[in-house]
């Protein structure tokens, strides 16, 4: 999953940025509205941490914009405690949750996860397919009739992304920028290794590869 973190708070956002990262999040950052208004309109993101207090653009015009665009990414947005009325208002202008400064990083990474879940239609940690299912909190992957098995971080970010989009087909290029931060962005190969790998680990069937186009998620094989 890839996400744009707004935040002004560069130190802040640091610290926020690899607590993502660990969590299998591939993400970009952006310190002002302007920034990060055009990233959210050229950019594909899988969901978006949004503070309201931004230079040169506040975060709720930013974040009007977006829908009057119909971006419909979810957008998790970032307010002071006791700025009930900004919540209110984001909430209104289409943001899918919030969260009050200061906060823990735990319930940061939940609330992500959630509205990430929201938008794919899942309502728990445990996204499953054919009988797989791979659990969120622990990064784990079970197959039918297998004990769960513990996942590499690239693994896990490849796995996650074909489990929300069950029926889609993701070419290489759209793969490599969801599970990689841009500057770390990799070439086709490094993906069909990962994509080899899953299957040496798991079972060929697992990933189907519709030549010339990319991947999708396959079945089990019994």
């Amino acid at each position: 999953m890839r996400v744009l973190l707004v935040e002004d708070d560069r130190a802040l956002a640091s610290d926020v940025k690899a607590a993502l990262v660990a969590a299998g999040y591939a993400t970009e950052l952006s310190h002002d509205g302007v920034d990060a208004q055009f990233l959210g309109d050229e950019e594909p993101f899988d969901a978006i941490i949004l503070d309201l207090g931004l230079p040169l653009r506040n975060g709720l015009e930013v974040l009007r914009h977006w829908r009057e665009q119909g971006n419909s990414t979810p957008v998790l947005i970032l307010t002071a405690r006791d700025q009930w009325h900004e919540r209110v208002d984001g909430l209104k202008a289409g943001a899918d949750d919030y969260l009050g400064k200061p906060f823990h990083t735990e319930e940061l990474l939940a609330r992500l996860e959630a509205v990430v879940r929201r938008h794919h239609g899942h309502a728990h940690n445990l996204l499953e397919y054919q009988g797989m299912q791979l659990d969120t909190d622990t990064q784990q992957f079970t197959l039918p009739g297998r004990p769960p098995e513990s996942l590499t971080g690239i693994e896990y970010r490849l796995l996650r992304l074909l489990l929300m989009n069950p029926d889609k087909l993701l070419s290489k290029n759209s793969i490599s920028e969801h599970i990689y931060e841009e500057e770390s962005l990799r070439d086709s190969n490094v993906i069909e290794v990962y994509v080899n790998r899953l299957r040496s680990r798991f079972g060929k069937g697992i990933i189907q590869t519709q030549r010339g186009q990319g991947y999708r998620l396959g079945r089990p094989e019994s």
